[in-house]
């Protein structure tokens, strides 16, 4: 059976509305076994000079046994990635970038010498909601530039999201029909994935 990894950035956990999107798609998701990472609870730190050193250290050597590449390891071997994370500060929130940063490692999740994304993954799903009425496409949202450019980076050739934006800025009652659409939406895509 084909992997999904669903990289889990949903901080507000249960009252989150992109949890919500994230239910939708993985209820109506059929043929994969899912991994679930929760990047709130991972124990991460933004790579520093003497992480850094100690990695690089070890990938030039080709050792790559060591806990810390375990991240990179899960990720370059799903078969889907899911990545489902709320819109802060014009982008992703920074665990997650923090989590993408343990993730692309030289040798696991892209090859150092050319630079050829060495994931297994054939395409990422981004789920995501905004508070503000920033559309789809706007220069202000720079979440999916971002993740469109480290699935390039990371040899994923499909990118694909559903977005709910407005939330914080509507009518509540406008705003959960918006979200209600967006749930089906993200259902739809997920039942539309299965037979790939």
């Amino acid at each position: 059976m084909k992997e999904a990894l669903f990289v889990d950035c949903c901080i507000r956990g249960e009252i989150s509305r992109t949890a919500r999107l994230a239910r939708a798609f993985f209820h109506a998701l059929g043929g994969y076994h899912v991994a679930h990472v929760d990047v709130e609870k991972l124990d991460i730190s933004p790579l520093g000079r003497e992480m850094l050193q100690k990695r690089d250290t070890m990938t030039e050597a080709g050792n790559y046994e060591a806990p810390m590449f375990d991240l990179a390891k899960q990720f370059a071997s799903a078969d889907m990635v899911v990545v489902a994370a709320p819109f802060w500060d014009m982008g992703i929130p920074a665990k997650l970038k923090t989590y993408f940063e343990h993730v692309s490692v030289s040798g696991i999740a892209f090859d150092g010498e050319t630079c050829m994304g060495k994931c297994r993954a054939e395409r990422m799903v981004y789920l995501t909601t905004r508070g503000l009425d920033i559309p789809d496409g706007d220069e202000q949202e720079q979440a999916t530039p971002y993740l469109k450019a480290l699935c390039r980076f990371f040899g994923i050739m499909e990118f694909q999201s559903v977005s709910c934006y407005g939330l914080d800025v509507i009518p509540s009652e406008e705003g959960e029909k918006r979200l209600a659409r967006a749930e089906a939406t993200a259902g739809e895509l997920a039942e539309s994935l299965e037979d790939l």
